[in-house]
């Protein structure tokens, strides 16, 4: 709950809308978006939380910004494309995201969770804007998600797509993986293909024996580059 200039409380659901610029029909949907699957583990009355909404919340964002970054840059080819999306939908992008909306403060987590500092966790908070897209989405449809998308991740089209022409993929990887434990991601060369002056190259990423993405490339360089911006939309590590 959050108190405003003359002391009322204001219910976590009305000031989450504020942000947003969005009202919600169903109001249990963003109940179950801010529901982190701890606080159900703990709770005899809670029985849903916020993992399946998630899910459904990761394709809407990835839809609306693959459309805008299609629409907006018609002269760039699917590998630049691709790895602004990628940086556009990292975790550590989309929990500052998180942050700007002040999700951290309404959600609803188990105290074992909160005790261990849950509630400012780049991983939770980004999942939780995640799930609220989702919400989104299923209370108000396709057009109303992607006007909440872009109100929250628009401003930050302009600062990927201005920065770096290849941005770095790999580097982005690391730092997330880094987050969630010590091991780093391995690269390898699963194929190699064509004349000598045409080669093509397909490598593939492992994080603790689990394929995060694959990506083809005309060096070993350029497809390990392309494996690590497969491996950020796929986000398999979650």
């Amino acid at each position: 709950m959050t108190v405003d200039s003359e002391g009322a409380v204001n219910p976590p659901s009305q000031r989450i809308e504020r942000s947003l610029s969005y009202r919600f029909q169903d109001p249990s949907l963003l109940q179950a978006a801010l529901t982190h699957p701890s606080k159900v583990a703990e709770s005899k009355i809670q029985k849903v939380d916020n993992q399946r909404l998630e899910y459904l919340g990761d394709a809407v964002l990835q839809l609306v910004l693959t459309e805008a970054l299609y629409l907006r840059f018609p002269e760039r080819g699917e590998g630049i494309l691709t790895m602004w999306r990628a940086r556009l939908v990292s975790k550590p992008a989309l929990a500052k995201f998180s942050e700007r909306l002040k999700l951290g403060e309404e959600i609803l987590m188990g105290k074992g969770e909160e005790a261990s500092g849950g509630r400012h966790r780049p991983s939770i908070l980004a999942d939780c804007l995640e799930a609220v897209l989702g919400a989104v989405y299923l209370d108000g449809g396709f057009e109303q998600a992607q006007e909440v998308v872009m109100r929250i991740v628009g401003s930050a089209i302009e600062e990927v797509t201005q920065s770096t022409e290849t941005g770095n993929p790999k580097g982005e990887l690391q730092e997330v993986l880094q987050a969630l434990g010590a091991e780093s991601p391995r690269y390898s060369i699963v194929s190699a293909t064509g004349p000598d002056h045409d080669r093509k190259f397909v490598a593939c990423v492992e994080w603790k024996k689990v394929r995060l993405g694959q990506g083809e490339g005309a060096s070993k360089k350029l497809a390990e580059t392309a494996a690590a911006a497969d491996a950020l939309v796929g986000k398999k590590w979650s």
